[in-house]
């Protein structure tokens, strides 16, 4: 194809707010860039001038200023981001006190909640005020297994206003799960609903946050908020207060606590392939700088927008996404499943709220293609301007899909960043065009680019996708990694200085991106990222299995998880057997991580130092070679994973 998919309008490019920022930077002179590849280049070429220029034109509220905005930039890691600066995440994202709308969010029985600016800087006031009263202060940790609803963004809003470290998961987690991530962090106050809603079943909690909450011993604090039942009483989590009740204040006007640019405001976690989830703790200068960049460069959200984004609060495009806020655009939320009761509900919410902007997942629009849906003529989406996928790579096809049967004139935005970095490598340019397949370009002021195993960039082949210089939004740290060797052996080892993210990508002659997947062995399936080791640590509690290896098999332009398992001598793979292991990796992990095929196998393949090796075995099931055999103890084992019949269903 030599054409585009899209083209933005040129009333659409002069009202850009990328174009209005380079207007701003004309007016400082200085041979400002005039249009986005000159912009996109002078970004990465003076990163120091287009970090401080963005501050500037967002306006981002500070009561001192910074002495220097890059210091050490050779560093890698190592940087300094802003040096001297004071300000705080919290304050930045209720800039706004006004009766516009802040937030909207739906439940799946399509309950319709509504908070404007006034109100939440009061909810967060009163939230504030009750964990300072319980001595929360700068550093300590909020932990919360919460959905994506109004309490959520309160909470993490009331949590960084005071200088805590919020710290998130999704009520889906099972307690062992739960229990990886927040056994790391020693919080102080745990936040929980009493159970959630999936699929029109009820899901009670309270069990598993029980045992949660007796293997945390330094929690002085549990607030539950009233969210499957609106009656549902504390003792249920034995000395919890109700939220509401820990909220009846009468406060009204949040402190905000000044701290540093690089002040930890926020704890994600890896998905846990090799062990238990690294905590990765990321600063709330950095967050708030790379994701005001990316909501009002990138996706030209503006404070009349409203910005839909399905996802939960264990993934970061919760946080992406609650960024929002600081531009004064609307927040729509939805907490449940994106088919109950049909494939039509996130088009419905899209609807009667007029969304302008729309975030999902690549699984969600296959699905929708699969259902043979059509937004287009069964829905009004006349108010929306952009359509955002990520979690795992956006197909050809289905750029094809959703220009005929969602909207013609829409900005697709095909976006990938992680978890690592809380934001975004490539993504969208609301003011160049859309390419089939392809993620239109890197964001501005990261220099990514794709190297081979030289260590050379390349453009139109397959390599990895590295990042050569400092960003602001690279994480402080990882928690208990007091020397810094867990964070460099991450992302710093393959090249040396250089960020390597572990994405299989490949640079256009367009200048944007096409990713292939993981490079390693991280299950995506759905869009999803899942480590290996959570699913192995719940198999292998099974007395029949013996061991096991898990690999995504690549599957109708998805990824699904495929485990195969080596049982005792006497035992044979049975239905029986296979529903035990779905459930107890689905009670104790999520749903997310429960195989779709299950494959009992004789023998698995390792190194010499006794690892399992699931990249071989993920070659060997899709017909391709395996290099480094010779470092196998046991290489004859790789021809058990070959031609087996249930991976062809």
């Amino acid at each position: 194809m030599t054409d585009p998919l899209w083209q933005p309008s040129q009333e659409r490019i002069d009202h850009a707010n990328l174009t209005a920022f380079m207007h701003f930077l004309a007016d400082g002179g200085d041979n400002a860039p005039q249009c986005f590849d000159t912009l996109r280049d002078w970004s990465v070429d003076r990163p120091a001038d287009f970090w401080a220029s963005l501050w500037r034109f967002a306006g981002l509220k500070a009561s001192r200023p910074w002495q220097a905005v890059l210091t050490n930039p050779e560093a890698m890691p190592g940087a300094k981001w802003f040096d001297g600066a004071r300000l705080n995440f919290a304050e930045n994202m209720l800039r706004y006190h006004d009766d516009h709308p802040a937030i909207v969010a739906w439940t799946e029985d399509r309950q319709r909640r509504e908070i404007s600016y006034a109100d939440l800087n009061k909810a967060v006031a009163k939230l504030a005020s009750a964990l300072r009263a319980d001595g929360v202060g700068v550093g300590d940790r909020v932990a919360a297994v919460m959905p994506h609803t109004i309490e959520t963004i309160v909470a993490m809003l009331a949590a960084t206003s005071v200088g805590a470290i919020w710290s998130s998961c999704s009520p889906d987690f099972g307690k062992q799960g739960l229990l990886d991530r927040f056994g790391q962090i020693n919080a102080k106050v745990l936040i929980t609903v009493d159970g959630y809603r999936y699929n029109g079943k009820p899901q009670d909690i309270c069990p598993k946050v029980r045992e949660l909450i007796s293997e945390l011993p330094t929690l002085e604090r549990v607030v539950m908020v009233p969210f499957l039942d609106a009656h549902a009483k504390p003792d249920a989590l034995n000395n919890a207060v109700l939220y509401q009740d820990y909220t009846n204040n009468s406060a009204d006007h949040v402190s905000f606590e000044q701290l540093p640019f690089d002040h930890p405001a926020f704890i994600l976690y890896s998905s846990g392939t090799t062990g238990v989830p690294k905590a990765i703790v990321h600063s709330a200068g950095g967050t708030l700088l790379q994701h005001i960049k990316e909501l009002m460069l990138h996706t030209d959200l503006k404070r009349k927008d409203k910005l839909f984004y399905f996802t939960t609060c264990g993934w970061m495009m919760w946080n992406w996404q609650v960024s929002a806020l600081s531009l004064g655009a609307t927040v729509v939320t939805y907490d449940g499943s994106p088919f109950h009761p049909n494939g039509n509900t996130l088009f419905d919410i899209l609807q009667e709220d007029q969304v302008s902007h729309f975030g999902t997942s690549a699984k969600f629009i296959d699905a929708v293609k699969k259902a043979a849906l059509s937004p287009a003529t069964t829905h009004d989406l006349t108010r929306l301007r952009a359509l955002l996928s990520t979690g795992s790579p956006l197909v050809a096809e289905s750029f094809d899909f959703v220009y005929e049967h969602i909207k013609q004139d829409l900005h697709l935005a095909s976006i990938s960043g992680g978890t690592d970095i809380v934001s975004c490598f490539v993504l969208g340019n609301p003011v160049g065009p859309v390419w089939r397949g392809e993620i239109q370009t890197a964001g501005l002021g990261m220099a990514v680019e794709t190297w081979n195993d030289d260590g050379k960039s390349v453009v139109g082949e397959r390599g990895e996708l590295v990042c050569t210089k400092p960003f602001p939004s690279m994480p402080v740290s990882f928690w208990n990694d007091p020397d810094g060797s867990r964070y460099r052996g991450a992302y710093f080892e393959r090249f040396p200085g250089v960020w390597t993210h572990g994405d299989m990508t490949e640079k256009t002659e367009h200048g944007g991106f096409v990713i292939y997947g993981r490079s390693d062995a991280v299950l995506n399936p759905g869009g999803v990222r899942i480590g290996t080791a959570e699913i192995y640590r719940q198999v292998e509690q099974i007395e029949e299995v013996l061991e096991s290896i898990a690999v995504g098999q690549e599957w109708e332009g998805d990824v699904r998880v495929v485990l195969f398992v080596r049982l005792r001598d006497d035992v044979t793979l049975d239905d029986a057997l296979i529903r035990r292991i779905k459930t107890q990796i689905r009670t104790n992990a999520t749903p997310r991580h429960v195989p779709a095929k299950v494959i009992q196998i004789a023998d698995i393949p390792r190194t010499m130092s006794g690892k399992i090796v699931e990249l071989a075995v993920r070659e060997i099931i899709h017909g391709r070679d395996v290099k480094n055999v010779e470092a196998l103890a046991n290489p004859q084992a790789l021809d058990l994973f070959r031609g087996h019949a249930e991976l062809k269903t």
